[in-house]
């Protein structure tokens, strides 16, 4: 088990839904926050609302240059969770590029932009703590989900090729999975989302899984087994029932 007391962590995209309920659960259990997402309104409203110390520093994930400034202003911290993404749901026949672009460019290019920054200092000291956050839909191409099922797929892969690179190091990467989550973005939803979860009980389960060994951890998890299970389909069946 992980020792959290006495830690600091930065957490990207911390200013609501699972974010913000992770950030509850690591501050009541000791954790030194440093809280970053676009609107400093909203994270400077949690930081004086946690239980334990918090700082507040905006960045914008798109932004590679701020992202640079805010690591040096952060200075070095014992882990980092990557939470910030956006989402809308729409397929490839009612395809929109500014919106599929920015899935890509929040949801995986800003990942790679963070990873940049946090990445090499901790490799450099041979140390430090890595959590992305991928979904059950990037398991495998879905409908009407054209920007953020690849979006979340590529996530999942540079978590794993993260992983093989740096597993016999002191860097640890892992790699959570959700299902649905009742935020703002899912509100977008019109359709029916089986498993849906609360904020507080998603940040249970992915704050458990960090305090594990375990590289991977996908929930809820019969719900998990409907997406893993479906890689072994042939293209046939898999097609005929999801699309």
């Amino acid at each position: 088990m992980r020792t959290w007391k006495g830690k600091r962590y930065w957490l990207v995209g911390a200013s609501e839904g699972l974010g913000e309920a992770l950030a509850r659960r690591m501050s009541k259990a000791g954790v030194s926050l440093v809280l970053s997402a676009r609107s400093e309104e909203a994270l400077q409203k949690l930081a004086d609302d946690l239980p334990g110390p918090a700082e507040v520093v905006p960045v914008d994930v798109t932004d590679a240059e701020g992202l640079a400034k805010a690591a040096e202003k952060i200075g070095e911290v014992d882990g980092v969770v990557q939470l910030a993404g956006v989402y809308w749901p729409f397929g490839a026949d009612e395809w929109d590029a500014e919106k599929v672009n920015t899935m890509a460019d929040v949801n995986f290019t800003g990942v790679t932009r963070l990873m940049g920054v946090v990445v090499p200092p901790m490799v450099a000291r041979n140390k430090g703590h890595i959590v992305l956050t991928g979904s059950l839909s990037g398991f495998r191409g879905l409908p009407g989900a054209i920007g953020y099922s690849p979006s979340k797929a590529a996530v999942m892969v540079l978590a794993e090729s993260m992983y093989c690179d740096l597993r016999k190091t002191g860097v640890e990467v892992q790699l959570v999975n959700p299902g649905f989550i009742k935020t703002r973005l899912t509100d977008k939803n019109d359709f029916k989302m089986p498993f849906i979860m609360e904020p507080d009980e998603a940040a249970r389960i992915y704050f458990e899984h960090m305090g594990s060994d375990r590289f991977k951890r996908s929930f809820p998890m019969v719900f998990s087994w409907v997406f893993r299970g479906s890689q072994f389909l042939p293209d046939w069946l898999y097609y005929r029932i999801f699309s």
